[in-house]
Parts: structure tokens; sequence; C-alpha cells
């Protein structure tokens, strides 16, 4: 259950991306950043994020932003999506679900009348001085880009 508000300190995390580099929030510090979980690589609606993401890579960046995925896959499978898909920013593989916890996204969901644990596909932006700004709940996946410059406009 998310419980994290806009105006709270981002949860301080470090993980391994696809390419087994040590990222942390620390990182980011004085930058702006798109911090988004997803459910698993390689399925339809998180390439439709991430790809939303990658095509107005260059528009975000020319806004100040930078973007991170977080999801439980492994490195491996990060790799291969950043691949298949050319995505120009990181992924962190939080396969402990530690990243996941801190900030509550990892929570019971349901599908058919079956329960079972998962991530709540949300995304955080975070200011230079590490303070949530937004929280987007369930974004839009196709228009997610778009979202967030309305938003922080």
């Amino acid at each position: 259950m998310i419980v994290l508000k806009e105006g709270d300190k981002a949860p301080v995390f470090s993980g391994k991306d696809q390419n087994g580099r040590k990222i942390s929030l620390v990182d980011y510090k004085g930058k702006k950043l798109v911090l988004y979980f997803y459910p698993q690589d390689l399925t339809p609606t998180c390439t439709l994020q991430a790809c939303n993401l990658r095509d107005n890579y260059s528009l975000l960046k020319s806004k100040g932003f930078e973007i991170l995925g977080v999801s439980p896959d492994d490195e491996a499978k990060h790799k291969k999506f950043e691949q298949r898909n050319k995505l120009p920013f990181p992924l962190i593989a939080d396969t402990a679900h530690r990243i996941l916890e801190k900030y509550g996204v990892w929570d019971w969901k349901q599908l058919f009348g079956h329960k079972y644990m998962g991530v709540l596909r949300t995304t955080f932006v975070i200011d230079e001085k590490g303070i949530i700004q937004k929280i987007f709940l369930k974004p839009n996946s196709k228009l997610h880009t778009e979202e967030i410059i309305k938003a922080m406009e």
C-alpha cells in the first residue's frame, strides 16, 4: 500500500541495473528524477510505457528529467528488455522487492478473481532535493510522458 505522499522525502535506495552497475537515489541529487515502477519486462503494457518514455526521452531530458525504471525482474531480463526496445535509461533489478516495498508499490493485486502479490504500476517525480513532487497512481502507459510534463508545468 502506498503511504508516501507528495511533499515527502523520497526513500533512499540502491540496486543494480541491467548492466550490473550500482545505482542509488543519491546519484540523482541535484537532478529531477522520474522513478517509475512497473510489473514486468517484455509484457504489452510495460513495453508501451517504457517505449513512451523512450520516444520522449529527449523532451524529458530537455526539461531536466532523468528516468529510472524499477521492476522485480532480474538483470538479464532487464538487459533483454533494454536491447529489444532500445531503452536509453537504466532499469533496476529489484528481485528481493526492497525498493518496491520502501515505496509501497509491492502489494496485493487481483486479476480474474485471483489474488497475488505484485507491483502497483506507479511513478514518482522527485525533485533536485529528493522530495516527491508528484505521484502517478496507475499512469496512462501510452501517454505517460504527456502526463508528467503537464503535471510538472
